[in-house]
């Protein structure tokens, strides 16, 4: 799993995990132009990792990039995952995030995010840490652990928020896998804040991430006027998104 971290800074640090199929590089092409406006860009680190490539029985044994196996498609609020495969790539993922802290960047000032599969694996990996951070986004994702592993999560980590986005359109991950995840955090006592989309497919489109944007400057302290004029991407389809 190749990271692409920038030096640690004093400021913001988000860490985008892409869905299978992808790879950091083309997540950045989405992303980052949302935070290239030179009052932000100075003050908020992105990072996109890109997951290893493995062979997935349920494409014909296909090889793509994935940060744990796909049992089935489309994604229900009743999928099983491989919980080892889940917990392996939650520990790459906190091994950055320890990275991130020990050279001086204060959790709460971490964002955990990602989509589809890569959504699924932040909100596994937030749950998880011990520490409280400064928010999980989740795009079209799902909750990919057994509700018992409720006990191993730390009362530090349920204070970190999330934002979850979610199409009711979306024919992979189905929107039920969505809302029965974000019910699910709520249970723990999370705050989840959950945007549905009615006629949202499977994809990244411009509305969610000037949400999203402003979500993490605001969870900053920065104030976001100007940064939503100077990026603009058009809506980006996440199609080679398996799952």
């Amino acid at each position: 799993m190749a990271a692409a971290a920038e030096r640690p800074s004093a400021g913001g640090f988000v860490l985008w995990l892409h869905g299978s199929g992808g790879s950091g590089d083309e997540s950045r092409q989405h992303v980052a132009p949302y935070f290239s406006d030179p009052g932000i860009v100075s003050s908020v680190r992105l990072s996109f990792p890109t997951a290893p490539t493995r062979s997935i029985p349920c494409y014909g044994d296909a090889v793509i990039t994935a940060w744990f196996g796909i049992s089935e498609v489309p994604i229900t609020a009743k999928t099983v995952r491989d919980e080892k495969e889940v917990l392996k790539a939650v520990e790459y993922v906190h091994e950055l995030l320890d990275k991130e802290v020990a050279a001086g960047t204060s959790p709460s000032d971490i964002f955990v995010c990602g989509m589809s599969q890569g959504g699924a694996l932040a909100i596994a990996s937030v749950l998880l840490y011990p520490k409280t951070l400064g928010g999980c986004a989740v795009f079209s994702g799902s909750v990919p652990l057994n509700k018992s592993f409720a006990e191993k999560v730390s009362p530090e980590a349920t204070k970190t928020p999330v934002l979850w986005f979610h199409g009711m359109a979306d024919g992979l991950v189905l929107f039920e896998a969505g809302h029965a995840g974000c019910a699910f955090l709520e249970e723990l006592g999370m705050s989840c804040e959950f945007k549905a989309y009615p006629t949202l497919g499977h994809s990244l489109v411009d509305e969610e991430l000037q949400y999203f944007q402003q979500w993490i400057l605001n969870r900053l302290g920065m104030a976001a006027s100007g940064a939503t004029e100077t990026a603009r991407p058009s809506s980006s389809s996440n199609h080679k998104d398996l799952q």
